[in-house]
């Protein structure tokens, strides 16, 4: 265990310099949310039945929980590079912790991810988002959002593992920006067909987004949903737990395979 630890360290060490080195992707991956907040918040907020602040207020949590998802894209590209640019390699040779790759690099994100969430606060509280729960449901709000990050990203290392190029990384990644499309994160589900809306409510980020809402005190748990959404908290918890009790040991099993 202490091996892994030290191992892990360094792992995380690596990844942030290599985040500071080639910020582009982080900086895209945290601007991106900024963007679409003010588009769909001022644009499409004015379409809807509630008022526009009302909907960016609904909007932010969404938004946050999306940015997470998007774990999954940031861990695969950068496992893909580190394997078919020969990095992988060079890890095998060395006395490291097989588990400490993945984990490192996982863990990396996840101090990016906090950081980089702080722009997104800062607008949707420019904008009118506002916590209206108590402190420490809003703490548990945050701590669900770096759960579910973390989960994202060891699918995405997963994911990573497994391609045959960067190209395809980059394609299958890009590919999982319409995770949150198919939720309740932009709009409510009450209204959609009854097969989309059993779609939508059993996505992760349905739940995840219904408990920030109702932590957060933007918008009560809606009734007559699929379990994973009338439960969202319980719900959360358990769609991260199972992405990473599966996706974390296979990540370690072809981290030593490729």
């Amino acid at each position: 265990m202490s091996t892994l630890a030290h191992d892990g360290v360094t792992m995380v060490g690596r990844q942030l310099r290599r985040v500071r080195n080639s910020p582009g992707l982080a900086v895209l991956a945290q601007l991106m949310p900024v963007n679409m907040l003010l588009f769909f918040g001022y644009v499409f907020g004015s379409a809807l039945a509630m008022p526009g602040a009302e909907y960016r207020s609904f909007l932010v949590p969404g938004l946050l929980v999306a940015t997470a998802a998007g774990g999954v894209m940031t861990g695969m590209f950068q496992a893909a590079q580190d394997t078919h640019r020969g990095v992988m390699d060079r890890f095998r040779t060395m006395p490291l912790s097989p588990a400490a790759v993945p984990l490192g690099q996982a863990v990396a994100d996840l101090v990016v991810t906090a950081i980089g969430t702080v722009p997104l606060l800062l607008v949707g509280l420019a904008v009118g988002w506002r916590v209206q729960g108590p402190a420490p449901a809003a703490v548990a709000a945050v701590g669900l959002l770096l759960l579910f990050r973390f989960a994202c990203t060891t699918v995405g290392i997963l994911l990573g593992l497994l391609t045959r190029s960067e190209e395809a990384a980059g394609q299958l990644g890009a590919s999982s920006f319409v995770l949150p499309l198919l939720s309740n994160a932009y709009i409510p589900t009450g209204n959609l067909p009854h097969w989309l809306r059993t779609l939508a409510e059993w996505n992760p980020i349905s739940a995840l987004t219904t408990a920030l809402r109702d932590l957060f005190g933007n918008a009560p748990v809606p009734a007559d949903s699929a379990w994973p959404v009338a439960h969202p908290v319980a719900g959360s918890v358990a769609w991260s737990t199972v992405l990473i009790a599966v996706c974390l040991p296979l990540a370690v099993r072809r981290y030593r395979r490729c």
